[in-house]
């Protein structure tokens, strides 16, 4: 592997803090924050840390000696999928998948719940991705890296797995062969302890298994034989917990390390021991060929097998060899391995927006023409939705989104700035369009794209403009909702220029065939010109949702219209609040840094709860939004005592799945 693939694993530097969680249940003296846990297998470098680092063994790790666990563990189980009629004929479904490995900071000062900036890569493309790992890990920081929560919610709510990184390194890295004798040692009985240590971190954390990447050279056929058996206690712990294990095509049967960018018998029985193999950057068309063969001949499927694609320097401008993994003539060969896709956010300029970040995954996700539906033939770069069939998770009513992409430049509640302080946290991304963006019109396509300059909820919303000279069928949401006999769907949106008539557009069914419009049904809904929201009764339908989009028809001259939530509810009575957490506390303080940690109400279903709302109450009465997470524990940095205030108070809400707000539960922290 090359240099750059490793220079991010040794950066430092992170952003300031915005918000992450506690666990403790007894107050501590101190409040510090909380980042993305790190790990060596067992013994550690020589020398000391650098700063900000903290050297730590996993085989002395305890869940309940944790006290980061509350703010990195996940609370949003993960959702299951379908697999909607393609948008274009040549997505095909239960074909080749897709692996992406992604850096999302650095290893050590990754925050746990998020930061104070919006520049971050927000990940929305989930709908393509079938497996992410959290990529990390450093010689000088910590080598296992356990993924941070809100990744893990965000990828769990649309029905997406992720997987914490081992990372051995070579030796030209800083890698030490005594890190992967550490990591297979065997207890007197005969067992492989770390492998029990793997497994226990992600059930206590949420996640959902490991990828393991052995590169660290030198080793023999004993450490080769080690490793294998580690390997296969690791799968089968793991598998008993819905854990998975993705193995790193690097060490062979012999215990050295050579990459064969292929499943060859070098190789071959570290995955059967594993899940699925990462194939290294060296294959060829021939090896990817052979390669799922000899898959298939063992049984396991050639789609366990990605094809690793190196985008971190290029991106879409990478060459790529398409026809040796994703044919458009014939079945699809193996899978596809994505190798540092954040590039989409990292080579652009430091001045940045979300809306440039979003333009250039868009760019990456969906290809030149920026809609799945239409692919563009003559693009070079073959876009993951050209090949592989879009999913979604929208199968159960009550169902809401707001479309908050989880950063934005102010925090919105009900239209109006509840904060003006730029903010990521993917934990409170919504459930977000599978297809970005289908517009069916035979004028002018408009604009369509996540917008943050104005929102009804959260940091973003969705903004169509364009001159509309024809009526344009925007696809929203790809869905399997019952239908009810008093079932509403709710639009909030506005119009920000120009005259645009506006209809619900609703399919009961799929359409004939891959690429073909929904077989809508259009429903009238009130053009408005500030943020309203509009119900419409799904009178006269029944059986399912398959599909949910609007018509926009303009009157002539551009148009801006912005969609800011939509909902689908029984419109008997008004929707029911989550009840309220309770036992919020203060478990730890230094100055203005605060820990805080709460418990649910007892008799909130699972999943009724989206997530939490975090408040500071001051003196004359008014609230100040200080931050949201889905899990039950905050940290907040750099607080002050208002003129005459001698204590805080703050304010804990639970937010249901229809946006409604739960009776608060206060506590105060004196000055």
């Amino acid at each position: 592997m090359t240099p750059t693939r490793r220079t991010v694993l040794l950066a430092g530097a992170t952003a300031a803090l915005l918000s992450a969680l506690p666990a403790a249940a007894a107050p501590k003296t101190g409040a510090t924050p909380p980042y993305a846990s790190y790990w060596y297998p067992d013994s550690l470098p020589a020398g000391s840390p650098g700063a900000g680092i903290t050297w730590r063994s996993l085989k002395s790790w305890r869940a309940a000696d944790d006290p980061d666990l509350a703010f990195n563990a996940s609370c949003v189980p993960l959702a299951r999928r379908f697999t909607p009629t393609p948008a274009n004929p040549t997505a095909r479904p239960d074909r080749a998948r897709i692996q992406s490995l992604v850096s999302f900071g650095p290893t050590s000062s990754n925050p746990s719940q998020g930061s104070a900036t919006a520049d971050y890569y927000a990940l929305t493309h989930w709908a393509y991705i079938d497996e992410l790992v959290f990529w990390g890990g450093s010689s000088g920081e910590g080598l296992i890296l356990a993924p941070n929560a809100p990744v893990v919610d965000a990828a769990h709510r649309h029905g997406v797995p992720v997987l914490g990184n081992v990372f051995l390194p070579p030796a030209a890295y800083g890698g030490q062969l005594q890190w992967t004798r550490d990591l297979v040692q065997r207890d007197a009985a005969g067992r492989y302890p770390l492998a029990a240590q793997l497994v226990a971190v992600a059930s206590a954390y949420g996640f959902d298994g490991w990828f393991v990447n052995a590169e660290t050279g030198g080793g023999n056929t004993a450490l080769a034989t080690d490793m294998l058996g580690f390997l296969r206690e690791l799968k089968s712990l793991g598998a008993a917990r819905g854990q998975r294990v993705t193995w790193y095509d690097s060490m062979t049967v012999n215990g050295t390390v050579s990459w064969q960018g292929a499943l060859n018998a070098q190789n071959q029985s570290f995955y059967e021991a594993a899940d699925t193999m990462f194939v290294d950057f060296r294959w060829t068309a021939n090896t990817l060929a052979a390669s799922g063969r000899r898959a298939d001949g063992l049984g396991r499927g050639r789609y366990e097998l990605w094809a690793g694609v190196d985008v971190e320097a290029n991106g879409w401008n990478s060459a790529v060899d398409w026809d040796a993994i994703v044919p458009t003539d014939k079945a699809h060969v193996v899978s596809v391995g994505f190798y540092r896709p954040e590039w989409t956010r990292n080579h652009l300029p430091a001045s940045r927006t979300p809306g440039d970040f979003h333009a250039s995954d868009d760019r990456f996700w969906t290809g030149r023409s920026l809609d799945p539906s239409r692919p563009d033939g003559t693009d070079g770069w073959r876009a993951p939705a050209v090949s592989v069939a879009d999913r979604s998770t929208v199968t159960s009513v009550p169902f809401a989104s707001v479309f908050n992409t989880g950063h934005g430049l102010r925090w919105y509640e009900e239209g109006v700035v509840a904060s003006d302080r730029p903010w990521n946290h993917l934990g409170v991304q919504d459930r977000l369009p599978s297809r970005r963006w289908v517009v069916r019109t035979e004028g002018r396509r408009p604009a369509v794209g996540f917008d943050f300059a104005d929102a009804w909820r959260g940091g973003s919303s969705v903004l169509v403009a364009g001159e509309l000279d024809a009526p344009a069928v925007l696809d929203v949401y790809a869905t399997r909702l019952p239908i009810g006999v008093n079932t509403v769907v709710e639009l909030t949106h506005r119009i920000e220029e120009g005259d645009v008539n506006v209809e619900l557009a609703v399919a009961t069914a799929e359409p004939e065939a891959p690429g073909s419009t929904p077989p809508y049904t259009y429903l009238p809904v009130n053009s408005v010109n500030a943020w309203q929201t509009s119900t419409v009764p799904l009178s006269g339908l029944t059986g399912t949702v398959h599909a949910l989009g609007v018509r926009l028809t303009g009157a002539g001259g551009p148009v801006k219209w912005r969609l800011g939530g939509i909902a689908v509810r029984a419109a008997a009575g008004t929707p029911a609040a989550p009840a309220a957490p309770s036992r919020l506390r203060i478990t730890g303080a230094s100055g203005g840094d605060l820990r805080l940690a709460w418990k649910p109400a007892p008799a909130s279903a699972p999943g009724a709860v989206r997530h939490y709302t975090l408040h500071r109450v001051l003196p004359d009465g008014s609230r100040r939004f200080l931050g949201a997470t889905c899990q039950r524990a905050y940290f907040v940095a750099g607080l002050r005592p208002e003129q005459g205030e001698r204590a805080a108070r703050f304010e804990v809400r639970a937010v249901g799945e229809l946006y409604t707000s739960s009776a608060p539960v206060t506590v105060t922290h004196p000055w």
